[in-house]
This record gives C-alpha cells, sequence and structure tokens, in this order.
C-alpha cells in the first residue's frame, strides 16, 4: 500500500480533525473509486486502510444531520465502483467493523448503528438491480459476504462482535422491504435471494451462539416474511373450515 499511499494523499485526511479536509478528502477519494482501473486494482488491504479513514471520518463527524447524511454518502461510494470491485469494498467495510466494533464509545453508537444499516441497505439494492447473468453473480457475491461476515455460520464465530450480529439481524427484514424485495413487483429471483437467505438464518440458528441464535429466530418469524405470509393464510383457511364445521354440527333450525 506504500507505493498506493504516494497516489492517494487524501488518505490521511479522510480522520482529520477538521471538517472541511475530511469533506473535501471523500470527494476526492470518490473521484478516485470512479476509476474503474484503480478501484479493481485495490487489494483487500487497499480497501481496509480506506475503510478504516472512512470509519475515522465518521468518528470524527459531530451533529445528527451531518452524521446522516456521511453515512448515505459513505454508503454511496459503492455507486461509482465497477461490478467487480463492489464486494471486495463492501468485505473491507465488514471486516473494520468488526475489528473496531467493541470500542465504539456509547456516545458514538448511533451514528455506527446507521453507516452499518445504510451499508447494508446498498448492499441489498446493488443485489436486486443486477439483470440477467449479472444478477444472479451479484447474489452468490453478497451472500457469500454476508456468510462470511454479518452472518457467519461456522469457522471463527468470534470474529464479528455479537453486538454488530444482532443489530444486522435487528434491521435486515425492515431493508430487504425497503429494497423492494417484498413488494407486489417482486421477481423470481427476489424470492431466490429471500429463500437463500432463510437458509442462512437457518444455519445460524443451528451453529451460533444463544443471543444471535434468539435473534435469528425472531428475525425468522417476521410477519411480512413471505413463508410467514403463507403459514398465516393457511392457519385463516383452518380457522375457516373450523367455523364451519361448527355450523353444521350446530342447531340448523327446525325440520319437517
Amino acid at each position: 500500500m506504500a507505493g498506493e499511499e504516494r497516489n492517494m494523499p487524501f488518505i490521511k485526511n479522510l480522520a482529520s480533525s477538521d471538517r472541511k479536509a475530511r469533506e473535501k478528502s471523500i470527494e476526492t477519494l470518490r473521484t478516485f473509486l470512479t476509476a474503474s482501473t484503480t478501484s479493481r486494482s485495490l487489494s483487500a488491504l487497499d480497501n481496509l486502510k480506506l475503510w478504516k479513514g472512512l470509519f475515522y471520518s465518521l468518528y470524527m463527524c459531530d451533529r445528527p444531520i451531518p452524521q446522516q447524511n456521511l453515512c448515505a454518502e459513505l454508503a454511496a461510494l459503492a455507486d461509482v465502483l465497477p461490478d467487480d470491485a463492489v464486494a471486495p469494498w463492501f468485505t473491507g467495510f465488514w471486516d473494520v467493523m468488526s475489528r473496531e466494533w467493541t470500542g465504539i464509545d456509547v456516545l458514538r453508537l448511533e451514528k455506527f448503528l446507521l453507516l452499518v444499516r445504510r451499508v447494508f441497505a446498498k448492499s441489498l439494492v446493488w443485489v436486486r438491480e443486477g439483470k440477467g447473468k449479472q444478477a444472479a453473480k451479484r447474489k452468490a457475491d453478497m451472500l457469500g459476504l454476508f456468510i462470511e461476515w454479518p452472518l457467519e455460520t461456522s469457522g471463527d464465530l468470534k470474529r464479528v462482535p455479537v453486538g454488530l450480529r444482532l443489530h444486522v439481524l435487528d434491521i435486515w427484514v425492515d431493508e430487504v422491504e425497503k429494497a423492494g424485495f417484498l413488494s407486489d413487483d417482486a421477481t423470481e429471483q427476489d424470492a431466490e435471494f429471500l429463500t437463500d437467505f432463510k437458509a442462512i438464518l437457518d444455519e445460524m440458528i443451528k451453529n451460533t451462539v444463544t443471543p444471535v441464535k434468539s435473534k435469528a429466530k425472531e428475525s425468522r418469524k417476521d410477519d411480512r416474511l413471505p413463508w410467514n405470509a403463507k403459514k398465516a393464510d393457511d392457519e385463516e383457511d383452518d380457522e375457516m373450515d373450523d367455523d364451519s364445521d361448527q355450523e353444521e354440527d350446530g342447531w340448523g333450525g327446525f325440520r319437517d
């Protein structure tokens, strides 16, 4: 990365105590990432260092409105990346958040919860906007990333802090709904994504720590999810059948 840093002097200003310096540095980073040859050449370590700088850029940001705007801006950096650079970019994000999460003090936690929500939402939108073969590749890339990081189901289950994993389980249904996966115009690809996501939750319930298991079970039962909606319809049908039986078994009036 040393050679790259000579070509990216903005890195050191991402965590500057000067707001204008941070804003200028992020704008320069966006321009830098727009060049596909550049963003494709970034190594895992490059993405890690860039997200470490962006982490501290938010860390230094005060007041709710600027924090909200910055979270949206950082999530939107993915929009300028070529397809094959997006998953590595988001991997850098989850790696940094996992490393830094337990060190975030309570006064700063809310803005990082929002950043996680915005980045997770951007990941879902990116998947849903894919077309044809691109859609299949995006889905595979993002589900693989989720399994490796916030929704890990095996391996070193201590790598991602429990609090971060619980937050993702708290927000995922809200965000798939906002992204359109649960809308009336949802596609077969959307349904497949949700089915694969449910399979991840099932594995988490089998293999993860107790608080994560409980949260995964809770989120899987959300009434907005298609498998729960179907179950509710079946129960309603059963109730109607029971009512019909009761009517037939009850008093039917005078007979001749």
